[in-house]
């Protein structure tokens, strides 16, 4: 049996812009691409925080330190600048997992500036709790 398994993310991220006249995707810094082993073309789930909406598209990359995260496209209707989101991706394994099975998280703050790459998440934890300087 093969599972689709939460890989990676970059966890409240903030939407620096909107382009509906693009033609898609989503735009984001080539250096949290690489801090969340993240490649152009793949796909992703962006949860907006802010609004609830969901959608999926492909990554386009950034300018490396820009911390630019720009929707594209029709999805860009679905959120604004300033929005906060979660932007995941997810693989098929094969089973049995390999274990111990660690996505990679990538916390940003304000900027989109990387504070904290871990392969942990737990249940019913706060933002603060993985980046008490963000409190």
């Amino acid at each position: 049996m093969v599972r689709t398994m939460f890989k990676s993310k970059i966890h409240r991220a903030t939407v620096t812009g909107a382009n509906v006249q693009y033609i898609g995707s989503i735009t984001i810094d080539a250096d949290l691409l690489a801090a969340a082993d993240l490649v152009e073309y793949e796909k992703v789930q962006v949860v907006d925080v802010d609004n609830g909406q969901r959608l999926e598209t492909y990554v386009i990359a950034g300018t490396p330190g820009s911390g630019e995260v720009c929707l594209n496209g029709a999805a860009a209707r679905l959120v604004s600048p300033g929005d906060k989101v979660i932007i995941m991706s997810y693989a098929q394994v094969q089973e049995p997992i390999p274990q111990p099975w660690t996505p990679t998280v990538v916390f940003v703050d304000a900027d989109n500036r990387i504070v904290q790459v871990t392969g942990e998440e737990k249940a019913n934890t706060r933002f603060a709790d993985y980046v008490p300087e963000m409190s």
